[in-house]
């Protein structure tokens, strides 16, 4: 058998099958020259690649869902503390609004240098500094006494996570090709449900629990133990979590050869912007920006309004909130995890997206209207969770899909950053419409409204760029 080549643009790798071989430890990116690689008999099984990206997912994506759930968990926690700290301290709707918008201007201003450095130091460090500072800023907050110190404490926290998010779905990219990714993605991102599921009942059995000793509220006391696992989670990515597949000792040469060689060929089939400014010029960026604002501003809206829905049917007791406002999110687990699969399955993204979205508007604009019957209304939230959380794991195909090197680093980033400004807007929209109509349903229809403007902003994507 004669040696076999494929070529990427101006470059070419040239394989020598039949060989098995140590020296071909692999590439990582094309340089305009050929490579020659030596390759084991077997590297073209399909069934080979199934066993090898399995054993890096039950590596990697575990840990990184634990790490992504303490974090949004850390990050939404307020919703539950406000039903207590927003009387006890005398915040008004405006105020808390205004507290959980303003940790995503933090988060914005430090995002895309947070998502250069990682790509600079390594995630390994970089990550694992993340997870400590905003343990250590959450746990803060049991001490909060004043409107100022409130500001101040949830734009540090921000400060402190901006680059996590971001920086997993980079991180997620060196070891993943196009066509396992939305579903890698979509079983990541159920972290956010799960985290839900079982810290909302946590939060609320915190709160009523703990509440007086040592002389602090249970809110203080549910900042302070939820700030834990965070710090301790950081310790251990720092001693568990390798940089990319050149450092993984858990891969033999044969797996690291066939991994790379997979990732070269998808980085291939890129023709799109390597640079930061040429990723921020590409309006397609600008166009992905615009649909997860709106993604984002359904998810806070749940997250920061949910328990005060639900309280507001009738429920008493922090505890049966808690229980109750993790049904939605279990719904959201399954359809995430069927969203990512048949998205991989059909090669399609774009409507994967959008009918969510759409579903997730539908479910919003429901809840507000059955807010006074309790099963209801948790229905109509369980749709919105659905189409909410499930849209967002598949919109991270699209820009992986054109954006390279640099480029990719700081537009992912970048979509992230302006995306999860809509942190900002949602709660104060939402609180600023409670106070000035005291009525929840106006900020839940605005939310809706937004939804469906980013379900229809996704098809305007090209469908010949997407469907891979």
């Amino acid at each position: 058998m004669g040696p076999s080549s494929a070529r990427a643009g101006s470059s070419c790798e040239i394989y020598l099958p039949g060989v098995s071989g140590l020296a071909s430890a692999g590439f990582a990116r094309f340089s305009g020259e050929p490579r020659f690689v030596l390759a084991p008999p077997t590297l073209s099984s399909s069934a080979d690649d199934d066993r090898v990206y399995a054993k890096v997912f039950w590596r990697l994506v575990p840990l990184l869902m634990l790490c992504y759930g303490v974090a949004y968990l850390d990050r939404v926690n307020l919703g539950f503390a406000k039903l207590q700290m927003a009387g006890e301290l005398g915040f008004s709707e405006s105020v808390y609004g205004f507290g959980a918008g303003i940790f995503f201007l933090g988060y914005f201003s430090f995002e895309v240098p947070s998502n250069l450095i990682l790509q600079r130091v390594g995630a390994r460090r970089w990550i694992a500094r993340i997870m400590v500072t905003w343990g250590l800023v959450s746990g803060l907050f049991a001490f909060t006494q004043s409107v100022k110190l409130f500001y101040l404490l949830r734009f540090l926290l921000g400060v402190a996570e901006a680059g996590f998010y971001p920086g997993i779905i980079l991180y997620l990219t060196y070891w993943f090709p196009s066509a396992r990714f939305a579903k890698v993605t979509a079983i990541f991102m159920t972290a956010i449900p799960l985290s839900a599921i079982f810290g909302n009942p946590l939060s609320g059995w915190i709160m009523d629990h703990a509440h007086g000793r040592a002389g602090l509220h249970g809110w203080q006391w549910m900042f302070l133990l939820e700030a834990v696992p965070s710090v301790v989670a950081g310790v251990v990515v720092w001693f568990f979590l390798d940089d990319g597949i050149r450092d993984a000792h858990w891969l033999t040469p044969e797996e690291k050869l066939r991994l790379e060689r997979n990732m070269a060929r998808n980085e291939s089939t890129k023709h799109g912007p390597n640079s930061t400014a040429s990723a921020f010029r590409d309006l397609r960026l600008w166009l992905l920006c615009l649909v997860y604002f709106a993604l984002m501003a359904g998810l806070y809206g749940l997250a920061f309004w949910m328990p005060t829905l639900i309280a507001a049917t009738g429920i008493k007791g922090n505890f049966h909130v808690g229980w109750l406002s993790a049904i939605p999110y279990l719904v959201a687990v399954l359809a995430m995890v069927a969203l990512g699969r048949s998205a991989d399955a059909r090669r399609e993204r774009r409507w994967h997206v959008a009918l969510p979205a759409f579903v997730g508007a539908v479910g919003l604009a429901g809840a507000a209207l059955m807010a006074q019957n309790t099963a209801i209304a948790i229905g109509f939230l369980a749709v919105a969770a659905a189409g909410v959380l499930g849209a967002a794991p598949n919109l991270w195909s699209l820009p992986t899909a054109f954006l390279q090197s640099t480029g990719a680093a700081a537009g992912i980033a970048g979509i992230n950053a302006i995306g999860n400004l809509a942190g900002f807007a949602s709660p104060v929209i939402v609180g600023y419409l409670k106070d000035a109509t005291h009525d929840n349903r106006s900020g839940m229809f605005v939310l809706a409204a937004i939804l469906a403007v980013g379900g229809l902003a996704v098809l305007r994507l090209p469908a010949k760029l997407v469907n891979r």
